[in-house]
């Protein structure tokens, strides 16, 4: 029988097997007979087959398999009772999800659960009841949705239980509820909690007391929202009362449920926190039954000498084992991390107040509390790294980390030595999170540090985790610390490491040759060396030699060997003698090896680059070609570190290249100069800039080979940044070693060509805007290394611009190089210039016009005596130009240093500020970048004229202003920063301004603020969010009508404020987030879901990103936000609509469901009905399924591409 149930499970895991109806009935008969078989292996069989019969047979026959559990469940016969009960719970588990849309599920699930609610009814048989409430709190924890209709039945069946006599039922009954309290209504969940709540009030035996304060905890975690909104103030006082009932186990369960408050209800607890925190630090050090002897200010060293005492009213011998006040050490410990981990905004007091009594307890005798303690207080050195939001909190915080770093090591130093594991590695986990958040800190302490390291990697009876967490912190510890405070314990530590790397275990090793390869550097730093390293470099060489050699070992051991081998070549190759060369080979060798070559690459790199000029002549012969093979290779990363490591080889060794491995790197470099992949182009070009350089002459036949590439990028749209500036320096490089046989004129033709052909009907192509700019630079930069060239080439442009026979894109082209060139070098000799660039500002074409008056700047730039004084009297005569002219002086202002604008601000700015109230609001915004500009250039002179602008009476003057304050708000440190930062306030006083453009513009202010300097504006928080807020809402003032012929238009004029509105409010999510009241912030999300179509796209993101950076608070307001979701999902536009109707539509579709998805990635949270509702809608139907699925397979497939750091 044991072997054709056996086969018959196999059959069943195949999808391929299919039942007809009769063989159906046969197997379910006969497996459910066979779980009364005698023997207990063929019962266990027949109830692993009971899992994939769930899905090969019909409902019915599912069902009858549950009747025949359900009714075994009653049995007398315990064995057969137990066996049908592990049945059920395998069916439930086989079930499919409630969103999968199948009646089976549903209807199997009220079967059993009508069954099971009568067998918890049987108070005689605890067995059958302990059975039933752990298949139903299965049953409620997967499929809870399907329940609903049995929600009120399973919560009156349940809580009878939780007085039962027996306290393994109550436990039980307690899990079954949590279970139940996510996806019940809001009705039952209140009732439940009152029930608790009066059962408390009642005053009963504690014993039971104890349940309903275990079951209040359970609740809370499970639902703890919807405890916070409703029943928080009436449950707190009530547990804090329980908290002085002496009775230790109620105290644990009472400390649970406040860190289950603390975690699930953080706004609501608010008030509560500092109650809590003086209880937790109350209890913390609670232990009645135990003497420390330690005196406050006696024994220094902190001796232990505890003896136990009899407790006064208890005559009887007293035993360990009736002790249980460490529990509630422990659930205070752990509701303290609760409060440190949500509350970084009680920092500073968190470090006054709890920080120093977590210290004092560093000397707990209880194993599992001291862990505790110690999680406790990493929690608390974590809030304390540095981050963008609250840097003067983190700041304070840190000082005080630094004052109680003596103490730290002091009560940790001995117990480093203590035989107790958990407590070494608690302890290393500590000290690591120590130096991480303040590297150096520890440096003054090594020397009492270093004997337990050296213990703990020593003693024979330590682990192989022990071994790992002591080597993992000793490199946390070398790698934060200057290595001079290392080097007097060089001999101490050095032999154990070493040791370690010798380890059979992996593990160690490879964490062993990490720490081996940071020492090397600590005994020789390539900048100096501190002391001799003969006595440390044979053990070193030695141990790690044995493991570079090793072929049949671990990958990372491997990768760790050839890096830390490679450590040793550059920073001791000159101590290795004879050993140096048959090492390099092994590096060629492991070059070759494809699983190897990644690592043996980015050590030969680091190699190449060592100052003792390691004699690397006998492996390049052979390593060139190979590397070379590399760049062909389909591996991004080895693309990258092969060209890093050509560029460093050429650099060092060019005396070593002969033309043939030149040539062979040179054939495969024109593939890799494209615009698909910039990065790689980029280091491309800077290996060929180094050729160039260093071996002009084996560039001669690039013009048909690598050039091509090149000028095929400079002609991209896609060239910017360090691409384009590591062309710039090829092409100098070019010119100045006259390599590749192509001179200026060569180059300049080959690079300007194009323009000339753009657009005619040769080449009907127009050439990118951005490829001018690109060209331009290029030819300013072959200007500055050819200066006798130049001048020509200056004069060859001016005949271009004056030329009417000349296209358009010849003569934007000519201006923008003029203006390039016109940076560096001083055009005053050219006196038509002013003229031509004058009657450009008159052409018919705006990007002719455009690139004049960016010329105009540029040249300014270059000659800022002659040419700001002409550019100033044209703003004030012009009226035509003067937008063009800004333009050109905004050019000006941004890339002129202050001191060479010192001297002309007052002009400027008078020029400026008459053109402040200008009608046009174009011009008004280049006159508002100019006037912020100018104002970084004298913060403390012109800030204030600033500030006296806002009480003028005009709205046009106010904006100006506003918008000037805008530009001096920059990502960088900047003079102006401590000025703004007192007087940003009055320029945010304008979001109350009465006109709407004034308000619009300040909100832009504030969100570049926000974006750029955070710290500006996070003191102002609690003054400006109202205001704010304010500006999300509808004004129907605002809102009026337009009569387009026959038809009524409605125009919103508040639109565009309301948009600047939810555009801060998106950035202050990443810059400010611990200063928000979240479920403020979501109800304006609320309010957006419902607005404007681009307000809508605004809201359906920023709610995406609430469910990452806050999912607790999201599922608290899920039933409000899921409503505008469904609304937007199911709306459909109307048959007759044009096609941008439609498309609008689509687009806020997807948007919505770009939400619901992230939603959706909330864990539990289909166990809302609201969602689960929601979630079963879209899922049958098809157009948003596949919708749902389409966005769900993307974020998939970006998560994938995050994690590949190739």
């Amino acid at each position: 029988i044991f072997m054709a149930t056996n086969d018959l499970m196999m059959e069943l895991q195949k999808d391929s097997i299919k039942l007809d109806e009769d063989s159906e009935k046969k197997v379910v008969t006969m497996l459910l007979k066979l779980l009364e078989d005698k023997n207990g292996e063929v019962q266990n069989l027949a109830v692993k087959c009971l899992g994939p019969l769930v899905s090969k047979v019909k409902e019915y026959q599912v069902e009858i398999m549950v009747d025949t559990l359900c009714s075994n469940m009653m049995s007398d016969k315990e064995q057969l009772r137990d066996i049908s009960s592990m049945g059920l719970k395998t069916v439930i588990a086989e079930l499919p999800p409630c969103s999968a849309g199948q009646s089976l599920t549903a209807n199997v699930c009220k079967k059993i659960t009508s069954q099971l609610i009568g067998a918890m009814g049987k108070q005689e048989d605890v067995s059958v009841q302990l059975e039933a409430l752990d298949i139903l709190s299965d049953m409620l924890g997967r499929l809870s949705g399907t329940l609903i209709s049995f929600h009120a039945s399973i919560l009156t069946s349940l809580l009878p239980q939780l007085t039962s006599p027996r306290m393994a039922v109550r436990k039980r009954a307690i899990m079954a509820l949590g279970h139940l309290v996510p996806s019940c209504s809001t009705t039952l969940f209140t009732q439940l909690t009152e029930h608790l709540l009066a059962e408390l009030g009642r005053g009963q035996q504690t014993s039971t007391t104890r349940t309903y304060i275990q079951c209040l905890a359970t609740v809370s975690r499970q639902g703890g929202h919807r405890v916070g909104e409703a029943h928080l103030e009436k449950i707190i006082p009530m547990v804090m009362t329980f908290c002085s009932v002496e009775d230790d186990e109620l105290r644990e369960y009472c400390f649970q449920a406040f860190e289950a408050f603390v975690r699930r209800c953080p706004k609501e607890m608010s008030p509560h926190i500092s109650t809590v925190i003086k209880l937790c630090l109350r209890y913390i050090t609670y232990d009645p039954n135990y003497n420390y002897d330690v005196d406050e200010g006696g024994d220094e060293d902190g001796d232990e000498k505890s003896t136990f005492f009899s407790l006064a009213e208890s005559d009887d011998e007293y035993s360990d084992d009736d002790d249980m006040s460490w529990k509630v050490r422990r659930s205070s410990v752990k509701c303290l991390e609760a409060v440190i981990s949500t509350r970084r905004d009680l920092l500073v007091e968190l470090y006054g107040s709890v920080a120093p009594t977590l210290l004092a307890r560093f000397k707990e005798r209880e194993e599992n509390v001291k862990t505790d303690i110690f999680v406790a207080f990493v929690a608390l050195l974590k809030q304390t790294r540095p981050s963008q939001g609250l840097i003067t909190t983190v700041f304070l915080s840190r000082l005080f980390v630094v004052s109680q770093v003596p103490t730290v090591v002091k009560a940790l130093h001995k117990q480093l030595k203590e035989k107790s594991m958990k407590s070494r590695q608690d302890c290393f986990s500590l000290l690591t999170e120590l130096a991480n958040v303040l590297p150096g800190a520890l440096g003054k302490h090594i020397p009492s540090l270093i004997p337990g390291i050296v213990h703990s990697l020593t003693d024979k009876s330590t682990s192989s985790n022990m071994k790992i967490d002591a080597l993992s912190f000793l490199n946390v510890l070398l790698c934060s610390h200057p290595p001079a405070v290392f080097q007097p314990h060089m001999k101490a530590i050095l032999p154990p490491v070493v040791q370690c790397v010798e380890d059979p275990f992996y593990k160690i090793t490879s964490e062993a040759l990490l720490v081996t390869q940071q020492m090397v550097t600590i005994i020789c730093p390539l900048g100096g060396r501190y002391c001799s390293p003969e006595p440390y470099v044979k053990d070193v060489f030695s141990a790690t030699l044995k493991r570079l050699k090793a072929a049949d070992i671990d990958q990372e051991v491997k990768e760790r060997a050839i890096s830390c081998m490679g450590h040793i070549v550059c920073h001791l190759g000159d101590q290795l003698g004879g050993d140096l060369q048959p090492t390099l080979q092994i590096f060629l060798e492991r070059l070759k090896n494809e699983i190897t070559r990644l690592t043996a690459v980015k050590t030969l790199t680091l190699i190449a680059t060592s100052p003792l000029r390691i004699d690397l002549r006998p492996l390049l012969t052979e390593g060139i070609p190979i590397l070379a093979s590399f760049l062909r290779k389909n591996q991004r990363a080895l693309k990258l570190s092969t060209l890093t490591a050509l560029n460093m080889i050429v650099m060092n060794y060019s005396d070593s290249l002969k033309p043939p491995m030149i040539e062979a790197v040179l054939n495969e470099l024109p593939a890799l100069i494209e615009e698909n992949d910039m990065h790689i182009s980029q280091v491309a070009v800077m290996l060929l800039t180094c050729i160039a350089k260093v071996c002009p002459s084996s560039l001669s036949k690039i013009g048909n080979t690598v050039l091509p590439g090149v000028f095929h990028l400079v002609h991209s749209p896609l060239l910017q940044g360090g691409a384009l500036s590591a062309i710039l320096e090829f092409f100098k490089a070019l010119v100045v070693t006259k390599a590749g046989n192509m001179g200026y004129n060569d180059l300049l033709k080959a690079l300007t060509g194009p323009f000339h052909g753009s657009g005619k009907a040769t080449d009907p192509t127009p050439m990118h805007r951005q490829s001018y700019y690109s060209v331009a630079r290029c030819v300013a930069a072959l200007s500055s290394v050819c200066p006798k060239e130049a001048s020509g080439m200056v004069t060859g442009f001016i005949q271009e611009v004056k030329n009417p026979k000349c296209s358009e894109s010849v003569r934007i082209l000519s201006f923008l190089c003029l203006g390039e060139a016109g940076r560096t070098m001083n055009l005053g000799g050219q006196k038509e210039l002013k003229t031509v660039i004058l009657e450009a500002f008159s052409s018919p074409n705006e990007e002719v016009k455009s690139a004049a008056s960016c010329a105009l700047g540029n040249i300014c730039v270059g000659n800022l005596e002659e040419y700001l004084p002409f550019m100033l009297t044209e703003i004030g005569s012009q009226a035509k130009r003067r937008y063009l002219l800004l333009h050109s002086l905004k050019e000006v202002i941004s890339a002129c240093s202050t001191e060479s604008l010192l001297a002309h601000v007052e002009d400027i700015w008078a020029l400026l500020f008459k053109n402040r109230e200008c009608a046009e609001e174009g011009t008004r915004s280049v006159v508002a970048e100019c006037l912020g500009k100018l104002t970084m250039v004298n913060p403390a002179q012109l800030l204030p004229r600033l500030k006296q602008q806002l009480s003028s009476g005009s709205p046009v003057a106010r904006s100006t202003v506003v918008t000037a304050v805008k530009f001096t708000i920059v990502d960088q440190p900047v003079p102006i920063d401590s000025l703004l930062k007192g007087c940003i306030g009055d320029f945010l006083k304008t979001l109350q301004d009465k006109d709407p453009n004034v308000r619009r513009v300040a909100l832009v202010m504030f969100n570049s603020a926000a974006h750029n300097k955070p710290s500006l504006i996070r003191g102002l928080l609690a003054s400006v969010l109202p205001s704010l807020y304010n500006e999300t809402q509808i004004r129907k003032d605002l809102i009026r009508e337009v009569e387009m012929g026959p038809f009524k238009h409605t125009v919103d004029d508040g639109l565009d404020v309301r948009k600047a509105a939810f555009e801060c409010m998106y950035t202050l999510l990443d810059s400010c987030l611990d200063c928000l009241d979240i479920f403020e912030f979501l109800d304006r999300v609320e309010e957006g879901l419902k607005d404007h179509y681009d307000i809508r796209m605004l809201t359906f993101i920023m709610l995406a990103r609430l469910c990452c950076l806050c999912p607790n608070a999201v599922v608290q307001r899920l039933d409000r936000l899921i409503e505008p979701l469904r609304v937007t999902c199911t709306t459909k536009v109307k048959a007759g609509s044009v096609k941008q109707e439609f498309e609008k539509q689509e687009e806020l579709r997807r948007s919505a469901m770009r939400a619901v998805a992230a939603l959706l990635s909330i864990s539990e949270v289909e166990k809302s009905p609201a969602m689960a509702d929601f979630a079963n809608q879209i899922r049958t139907n098809a157009e948003m399924a596949s919708i749902l699925e389409s966005i769900q397979g993307d974020t998939r497939s970006s998560t994938v591409e995050s994690m590949d750091t190739s």
